[in-house]
């Protein structure tokens, strides 16, 4: 469901490596192939992944191909966007979001880590 190359199909194999390892912040997308929502999303997400390109990494989460994931980490609803740094999750909004709410959360992830 990745719709640009700066954005990584991640599933629950490859979760721990691309996203709890990662050395910079991680945006992660959690949606599902049916979510009308998660598709209004995926162009926004992308551009945010082609303007930070470097300085964050971003991957999209099937939950329905990624089940373990998604309950680990308690989504319910998608999208669901959540930002980790150090393997930590430091910030998250559940729902459709502007591109200023994308980065706000990103913000807000480097906020509560410094």
């Amino acid at each position: 469901m990745a719709a640009d190359a700066n954005v990584i199909e991640v599933d629950d194999s490859s979760f721990e490596r691309e996203v709890l390892a990662a050395e910079v912040p991680v945006l992660v997308d959690f949606v599902a192939p049916w979510c009308g929502p998660c598709k209004a999303l995926a162009p926004i997400v992308a551009r945010v992944a082609s303007e930070n390109a470097g300085r964050v990494k971003v991957v999209t989460v099937d939950t329905e191909a990624s089940p373990t994931t998604a309950q680990r980490y308690g989504i319910r609803g998608v999208p669901t966007l959540l930002v980790f740094q150090g393997g930590e999750r430091t910030a998250g909004h559940v729902g459709v979001a502007t591109r200023e709410k994308v980065l706000a959360l990103l913000e807000e992830s480097r906020a509560a880590v410094t």
